[in-house]
């Protein structure tokens, strides 16, 4: 089992700046590629960005150029550093992390962002 906590979310104005956090813990060896997602009510969660444990990464294009996805692999903490937020960035966010040989999927509880002047 994998357990993952999210913080950081917020309200920030447009063009501000948010950095999320996401804290694993448990059999965080077992997992191979952590990720951010988005979700808006009635909509389905949305992929921001992913990163892999060899540190590969990739970026939905409404947030390349803005949005960075890092790991501290020592602290087990990912983070999703968000600059020049624009209102429709508005979701939840959810810390996802996949267990590498058997893909088992684990969610933290998500965090709200809020860009709004």
């Amino acid at each position: 089992q994998v357990q993952l906590v999210e913080s950081g979310g917020g309200l920030v104005q447009p063009g501000g700046s948010l950095r999320l956090s996401c804290v694993a813990s448990g059999n965080t060896f077992s997992i191979g590629s952590y990720a951010w997602y988005y979700q808006i009510p009635g909509k389905e969660r949305e992929l921001v960005a992913k990163i892999t444990t060899s540190g590969t990464t990739n970026y939905a294009d409404s947030v390349k150029g803005r949005f960075s996805i890092s790991r501290d692999e020592k602290n087990n903490t990912l983070y999703l550093q968000m600059n020049d937020l624009k209102p429709e960035d508005t979701a939840v966010y959810y810390c996802y992390a996949q267990q590498a040989w058997t893909r088992l999927p684990y969610w933290g509880q998500g965090t709200q962002v809020t860009v709004s002047s």
